[in-house]
């Protein structure tokens, strides 16, 4: 679901013409919607009514302040991988109790720091964080509240960069050991054994592989509770959204192609789930981050110029991989439309970037409406590891943000000046320049 249509003719995110942004903030340009955020939020929220539970948004997925604020201010909690992300959470108004810490790496400074914001849980990957975790507390005269990892070696059927839960995987601990893991872990006096954690994987777009990952676990998960008392079980995130999408004119929806039927929804998820969880007894964490964005936002590029060279037809934009890295990363696949209506004949294109790398596309062979130069395009399902993923590749300034509420926009992130690229850099001291 989101709030991006053709009106008239005319692109719009909620009530506001995307032509009439990019002409006030110029391009590239990311758009989020709010409405869009704060819908998705609560139709997770609403399915599952059933279970005592808490959404703690993976803010790796969108951490611009003005989303993180509207979420916050929905009811999020929020999952964190760094020092950096907690600090976001407090500068967007989130509550650091509220929020997971997750990642293989944890440094003492992160740890510390997280004790001393008193988050919720963390997320532990291996024993020798729990000892780490455990010294770090012990010195601050606390006790740190964890749950360990459990990967149950379940193939989510997604892409080999975004499958987190089996034994190729860095992620976790395998499931034969965790119950020795607790039971270590339950002698080491400043932690708080108080929840079990597992993530399978990113852009799931059936639910069998959460169900069967659930299922694995729940015995598990059942002899943790009854030995260490744990307080909660966070069965992750992963809900995969729709890419591949047809607008419909003058509505709020999006029309699914014949591949895209079975669609996981909040709905589906939590009529699978929920009788699997309601008898544990525990709060049920989950941690979805692309479900909640990745619809609610879109990329802005203007078309610089056509250049056509045998059978190829390239659309080159002011957009390019640093902006969103997903297509040449991934080989992801983004919906792509003009900000003007176009009908006639479509023409098989390449929407290409301006930077000197081959794998820096959004599109190849796309049949898209005739482009010319000038002309604005939005790429689609753009607000999940766009903008946070940017770089400034090739000196390229990071593309400035905007959030729409109804009728009313506001830039929530200026666009990078390109002599701040290099601020924190300097010359070595025994360097020459020009007079």
């Amino acid at each position: 679901m989101h709030d991006f249509r053709y009106i008239d003719g005319r692109f719009y995110c909620e009530g506001v013409s995307v032509e009439s942004l990019v002409k006030k903030h110029g391009s590239p340009l990311y758009i989020y919607s709010q409405k869009t955020l704060v819908s998705n939020y609560q139709r997770l929220d609403d399915a599952l009514k059933g279970l005592d539970h808490r959404i703690c948004f993976a803010m790796k997925s969108n951490s611009n302040l003005a989303v993180m604020n509207t979420l916050a201010s929905s009811g999020s909690g929020f999952d964190v991988v760094s020092e950096g992300e907690l600090r976001r959470v407090i500068a967007a108004g989130g509550d650091p109790t509220k929020c997971v810490f997750a990642g293989v790496g944890k440094t003492e400074q992160e740890i510390r720091y997280a004790l001393e914001q008193n988050i919720y849980a963390f997320n532990v990957e291996s024993e020798p964080e729990l000892e780490r975790i455990n010294r770090v507390a012990s010195k601050l005269k606390k006790k740190a509240p964890v749950a360990v990892r459990v990967n149950p070696n379940i193939d989510a059927n997604t892409h080999s960069k975004i499958t987190t839960g089996t034994y190729e995987n860095k992620f976790g601990i395998a499931f034969e050991t965790i119950e020795g893991v607790y039971a270590r872990a339950s002698k080491l006096k400043n932690l708080h054994l108080r929840g079990i954690q597992m993530h399978i994987g990113s852009q799931l777009t059936e639910v069998k592989p959460f169900a069967a990952a659930v299922s694995k676990v729940l015995p598990l998960v059942e002899k943790l509770k009854a030995s260490f008392g744990i307080e909660f079980f966070s069965i992750g995130g992963g809900l995969g959204i729709v890419y591949q999408q047809a607008l419909a004119s003058g509505t709020n929806a999006w029309w699914k192609r014949p591949e895209a039927k079975e669609i996981l929804t909040p709905a589906i998820y939590a009529q699978a789930l929920i009788p699997l969880l309601k008898g544990l007894g525990l709060c049920i964490l989950i941690e979805p981050g692309r479900f909640i964005s990745g619809n609610a936002g879109i990329l802005v590029s203007r078309v610089e110029y056509i250049k056509r060279t045998g059978n190829k037809n390239f659309a080159i934009v002011d957009a390019a991989m640093n902006d969103l890295v997903r297509p040449a990363f991934y080989d992801s696949f983004h919906e792509i439309v003009p900000l003007r209506r176009k009908t006639g004949v479509k023409v098989s294109t390449d929407v290409v970037g301006g930077i000197c790398e081959s794998s820096d596309y959004f599109c190849k062979d796309r049949p898209l409406p005739k482009l010319v130069e000038g002309d604005c395009i939005a790429i689609l399902s753009a607000g999940a590891y766009g903008s946070v993923m940017g770089s400034t590749y090739n000196s390229r300034s990071l593309a400035a943000e905007v959030l729409v509420n109804g009728k009313k926009s506001a830039l929530v992130r200026q666009r990078q000046s390109l002599e701040s690229i290099w601020q924190y850099e300097s010359l070595a001291p025994w360097s020459t320049t020009r007079e």
